[in-house]
């Protein structure tokens, strides 16, 4: 499940598509421009007029009273788990979830939190599988006292969440006296996809994040927003993990200009892998997951090529993607044009045409 990119050769040819992840993003021009006209202050104190626009910008946006600015995706969920539970809790999230497979087991080593992982297809439980999973109160087992899903599933194949899905899991925890997590690290993915404004996704979660350095393009940051009080206490663990910065705004700067110019543009990014899945299902023996927003995963095995092999092969052509869960995945972003999908689908069936 878990990938790490080998070493770069130095005498490799330089990568010229990178499909590898929409973190491969750069700073448009305009973007760096924001970056060096911003107003800055010290975050630390609340002194930095940038990232408090971004704050307040990103709680309207997310229909929450407030919200903070960090370094990474990873920190706001970990933050958050760290407010709504305590050690020896009991989380729930479906079994590919980021906070169980891609954070280093934070969670137990920071808060001491048992996550049970749910099943279910492409990255989403569904609320009956919810249901099942919990149990009375007990001192026998682990209070269960926070459900987190993914909006959009990563490993799931970018697949979008239904409002009506996520309705339902919040009424359950609910009427469990649980509280709820959004990671929604490519939440305006979901958006952009289905036209439900992200107040509208978001509504009924304790707890939910947007991350900028994906498919809006910034070189980092996300914005985690709840109630007052959960901001609060948000800060007090920023402050503990060493999150606080101090002239942030020339970060928050680039978000701000993200949601400005880069957020509609996601649709670019949701026709690219669908031409993408298109032009690879045309090539005999490769199987493809039909993308819903920007991820596409594939397995070239029944045209007599692993994946591992295919991504060999792709490295010297200047193509870089990712082996994740046993197969190839290619995420298309801002960097990525609808040429460059043309000439991977072209190298690809040079590689089957050979083997």
């Amino acid at each position: 499940m878990h990938y790490t990119p080998p070493p770069r050769d130095p005498k490799a040819p330089p990568v010229r598509i990178n499909l590898l992840s929409d973190t491969q993003t750069r700073p448009t021009p305009g973007m760096r421009e924001a970056m060096a006209k911003a107003e800055v202050g010290d975050e630390q104190i609340g002194d930095d007029p940038t990232v408090n626009a971004l704050c307040e910008r990103v709680a309207g946006l997310l229909g929450k009273e407030a919200a903070v600015f960090m370094p990474s995706g990873t920190m706001c969920n970990v933050t958050a788990t760290l407010v709504h539970c305590r050690p020896g809790d009991e989380i729930l999230a479906h079994e590919t979830a980021h906070i169980i497979a891609r954070e280093g087991g934070a969670h137990a080593a920071l808060g001491g939190f048992q996550i049970t992982p749910l099943k279910g297809e492409d990255g989403q439980f569904s609320p009956e599988t919810f249901r099942a999973a919990l149990h009375p109160r007990s001192r026998y087992q682990p209070p269960q006292v926070l459900v987190s899903v993914e909006q959009t599933a990563n490993i799931g194949g970018g697949t979008i969440w239904k409002k009506a899905a996520m309705d339902e899991v919040v009424a359950i925890a609910r009427a469990n006296g649980m509280a709820t997590h959004m990671d929604g690290a490519r939440l305006l993915n979901a958006t952009v996809a289905t036209g439900i404004p992200a107040r509208d996704m978001a509504a009924g979660w304790d707890s939910v994040w947007i991350d900028f350095s994906k498919g809006l393009g910034a070189p980092i940051g996300g914005a985690i927003a709840g109630s007052r009080a959960f901001i609060d206490e948000v800060w007090r663990w920023k402050q503990r993990l060493g999150g606080s910065m101090r002239q942030a705004g020339v970060c928050a700067a680039a978000c701000i200009y993200a949601l400005d110019h880069h957020v509609e543009r996601l649709a670019e990014d949701h026709a690219n892998a669908r031409a993408l899945a298109r032009g690879l299902s045309q090539i005999s023996g490769i199987e493809v997951q039909q993308p819903e927003t920007n991820l596409v995963f594939f397995k070239p095995g029944g045209a007599g090529v692993s994946g591992e092999k295919m991504v060999a092969a792709l490295r010297p052509r200047g193509v870089l993607l990712a082996m994740m869960d046993g197969r190839i995945r290619a995420c298309t972003h801002l960097d990525v044009t609808a040429d460059m999908i043309e000439e991977m689908i072209g190298h690809v069936r040079e590689i089957v045409r050979a083997a």
